[in-house]
C-alpha cells in the first residue's frame, strides 16, 4: 500500500528555498484545527491543543489505513494573528491569536473527522478535544521561505518580508501569518529547527 504524504503531493508548498522568498499558489485544504491565545511557550491552552490534534490525526489515520488508503501525518502547522503586525518582529507573543492544525488528505470527511474525535475521546481525557474542528480554506498566492534556526530568531526574516519584500513586488497581506514546522522542537536543537514561513498576498 502506497502511503500519501502531503509534503510530497504538494511538494512546492511544503521544500521551499532557505535562500530566498518564493511565490506559490495554494490551493483549497481541509485540516483539522484548534483556536486559541496566547504565548504558546507557556500556555497550557497551546499544549492541550496540539496533543488533542495528533490524538486525532493518528485515529483519523488507523481509521483511513483500516479502509485501503494510508498516509502520513502532516505536519503541525499555525495560523498566527495579532490586532498588531509588529507584534510578529517584536515577538509579542502574548497578544497572539492562533490556530494549530493539521492537513488532511483529500478524502477525509468532516464526518470521519468527527468519528476519530470520538475515538480519542473515549481513549483519553483530552480537554481540547471539544474545541478541534474541521477547516477548509484556500490561501492562493503567499509568499513563503524555509527558515532554520530557533523560532525566536525568525523577527529579521520577517521584517525583511513586511518591510522590503512585499513592498517592493506591490504587495499587501491577504491573510493570517503561517507557520509550518517541519522539525519536532522536542528532539531537535534549536538552531536546526526547520520552519516553513508563508503569507498570504495580494495586489497592493
Amino acid at each position: 500500500m502506497d502511503k500519501y504524504d502531503c509534503k510530497k503531493a504538494h511538494k512546492k508548498l511544503y521544500a521551499p528555498s532557505a535562500t530566498g522568498f518564493a511565490l506559490v499558489d495554494v490551493p483549497e485544504l481541509t485540516y483539522i484545527a484548534v483556536d486559541g491565545h496566547g504565548d504558546p511557550n507557556t500556555s497550557a491552552e497551546h499544549a492541550a491543543a496540539i496533543e488533542a490534534l495528533y490524538a486525532t490525526a493518528y485515529t483519523i489515520k488507523f481509521a483511513s489505513k483500516n479502509h485501503g488508503r494510508d498516509f502520513v501525518v502532516g505536519p503541525l502547522e499555525g495560523l498566527w494573528r495579532a490586532a498588531d503586525l509588529r507584534s510578529f518582529v517584536t515577538r509579542d507573543k502574548d497578544s497572539w491569536d492562533w490556530t494549530m492544525m493539521i492537513v488532511q488528505p483529500e478524502w477525509i470527511t468532516t464526518a470521519d473527522i468527527e468519528d476519530a474525535r470520538a475515538v480519542a475521546a473515549a481513549k483519553k481525557e483530552l480537554p481540547a478535544l471539544d474545541l478541534l474542528r474541521p477547516l477548509t480554506f484556500t490561501e492562493g498566492q503567499s509568499v513563503q521561505i524555509l527558515h532554520i534556526g530557533s523560532y525566536d530568531d525568525e523577527a529579521p526574516t520577517l521584517a525583511r518580508l513586511h518591510d522590503k519584500f512585499m513592498p517592493e513586488h506591490g504587495l499587501a497581506f491577504n491573510g493570517d501569518h503561517h507557520e509550518i514546522y517541519l522539525s519536532d522542537a522536542r528532539r531537535t536543537a534549536s538552531a536546526k529547527l526547520r520552519t516553513i514561513l508563508r503569507q498570504p498576498v495580494r495586489p497592493a
